[in-house]
């Protein structure tokens, strides 16, 4: 029963008032991004801090709010951090570290060190995965000096040869098979120092040139990077789950966290599908069984607000920390 009906009243409300209440909730959810009353009736997206809970530990992902919407500086971002009460930003390197230090925030997740964009070029392709290896072990040995506990790495994209297509492409098994050998090297090197390597999986379903989507992205099935975990056998290099990304490949998000669990689920990323637009109604997923999913399977890693703004940023901040701070 809900709260804000009397007892004594609500077996006597008419039909008439109940399609009243629910034209005006209705209008409420076409007029924009009203979030759930739950949500609207508190201060938490309002003014404030929006994090209160802090069981799940929120991060934002560095790159959507710096190159997309306002364009906020890492300053600008890092302040924003401050205000939502959210732990830290990631996907930033060492040269921004002690900016966020200086503002008391974490890094969540590194980049690997590879040059942009740092997802085409990956361990499935022995053209590139010697580079991809030698610049990773080198990150790895600045996150464990500067407490920065995941670093984030990538299949790569099918193709043998970036500069030239026609050479073909690299079968599935046979990526894989190059993936685990080179996270194995990486485990190695990761366990010595106490820094968990994660790789993400990518859709390659939406095509454009703004970050939706990767086609040609060998790790475009959240199963086939899922085996690819469980082959290489080390606590020290998990999957990147990408809410987002998942969602648009596979689906399932909540039996896929629970089938996973933390032996393989090692960082979080979210996102409005489709899109990749704010945690609002105007997207499919609703975020907040998710997260109760990932504290039943006892996650206690970050979650990465990764959604591409579209109207006001801290606006959408704010929705999402709140929608994620269950």
């Amino acid at each position: 029963m809900y709260s804000h009906i009397p007892q004594n009243k609500s077996k006597n409300i008419s039909r008439r008032e109940m399609l009243k209440n629910s034209a005006a909730l209705s209008a409420a959810v076409i007029a924009g991004t009203a979030l759930p009353g739950h949500l609207l009736a508190s201060d938490k997206t309002s003014s404030g801090k929006v994090v209160r809970n802090s069981r799940i530990r929120q991060v934002i992902v560095s790159w959507t709010y710096m190159y997309f919407g306002e364009n906020w500086s890492l300053d600008q971002l890092c302040q924003a951090a401050v205000d939502l009460g959210v732990e830290g930003i990631e996907l930033v390197g060492p040269d921004e570290w002690p900016t966020m230090k200086r503002y008391g925030l974490i890094c969540g997740m590194s980049t690997n060190g590879m040059p942009d964009p740092p997802y085409e070029k990956g361990l499935n392709n022995p053209l590139y995965s010697g580079e991809v290896i030698q610049r990773t072990k080198k990150r790895i040995e600045e996150c464990a000096e500067a407490g920065v506990k995941n670093v984030i790495t990538f299949t790569g994209y099918e193709n043998r040869d970036l500069n030239n297509p026609a050479l073909g492409v690299i079968p599935p098994d046979e990526g894989a098979e190059n993936t685990v050998k080179g996270l194995k090297e990486l485990a190695l090197h990761a366990e010595k120092h106490g820094v968990t390597v994660c790789l993400e999986h990518l859709n390659s379903r939406v095509h454009g040139d703004d970050f939706r989507g990767h086609p040609g992205y060998q790790g475009d099935d959240i199963d086939y990077c899922a085996d690819i975990i469980r082959r290489v056998g080390s606590s020290h290099i998990k999957l990147l789950f990408d809410i987002y990304h998942v969602q648009i490949m596979n689906g399932d998000i909540i039996s896929r966290i629970r089938e996973y669990g933390t032996d393989l689920i090692g960082h979080i990323h979210t996102a409005g599908v489709p899109g990749r637009v704010e945690l609002d109604v105007k997207q499919e997923l609703y975020y907040p069984p998710i997260m109760e999913a990932l504290l039943e399977i006892g996650y206690e890693g970050y979650v990465g607000q990764e959604f591409i703004p579209t109207r006001n940023p801290m606006e959408g901040l704010r929705e999402a920390v709140a929608l994620c701070d269950v």
